[in-house]
């Protein structure tokens, strides 16, 4: 099955190098090639395409033209694939293209470009309904989520990480209040203390003690 891209990228010599890659996939035929946001949804409009292969930064505004198209797919072609190139690592684009959902969407540094290989199995996973993201963006995206565990157990003193430890292996009120030595009072209050720095909200105690411990465990 030969596979209909649409391109989408303003600097002449990218858009050039872009579609000489394309011209040595057997599989792939490229239907339309447009320069800005406007153009894009009229050769998009005009061909519907099984993927668009478009660079996230695009006239008028050169900012997050793709990731905004992407959006609008959704609603106007909800079978067509998109693939953003980027020229830097950006996780912040990447959680934003994710947020409407991965399916048919893929997003890929520029330097993947040159490689053929890479470039047509994302363009293929795409248009059979699937997701791709560039393994550097991957990594950066595990770097943010630490980063913001981090954040959230920093809020904590050392006595709560420490109680909230003795949660998360189980222990009762009762078996950390000897574990300590501080009374059943006192550990209600830390507890309490660790519920309200780790936002988790007015529900049962069961409920958010187990969510205090999954906290701790995914930052282990």
């Amino acid at each position: 099955m030969t596979l209909r891209i649409v391109v989408g990228e303003d600097s002449l010599l990218a858009r050039e190098g872009i579609l000489r890659v394309l011209e040595r996939m057997p599989r792939v035929q490229t239907v339309g090639v447009a320069q800005d946001l406007d153009s894009l949804r009229d050769a998009v409009d005009q061909t519907t395409p099984d993927v668009v292969l478009s660079d996230i930064r695009m006239p008028p505004t050169n900012t997050d033209e793709g990731i905004r198209y992407a959006a609008e797919l959704r609603t106007t072609h909800p079978t067509i694939g998109l693939v953003l190139l980027s020229q830097h690592a950006e996780s912040a684009y990447a959680s934003a293209l994710f947020e409407t959902g991965s399916q048919r969407r893929g997003y890929l540094l520029k330097e993947r470009v040159r490689d053929r290989d890479e470039l047509e199995r994302a363009l293929t996973t795409v248009a059979a309904g699937g997701s791709l993201v560039d393994p550097r963006i991957i990594d950066q995206l595990l770097r943010a989520r630490e980063r913001e565990d981090d954040a959230v157990l920093g809020r904590l003193t050392r006595r709560e990480r420490e109680l909230l430890e003795l949660m998360a292996q189980g222990l009762s009120n009762a078996a950390i209040a000897d574990r300590l030595g501080i009374s059943k009072r006192g550990i209600e209050r830390h507890i309490n203390s660790i519920f309200s720095k780790l936002e988790l909200g007015d529900a049962g105690d069961v409920s958010r003690r187990v969510k205090a411990a999954l906290v701790f465990l995914s930052h282990s």
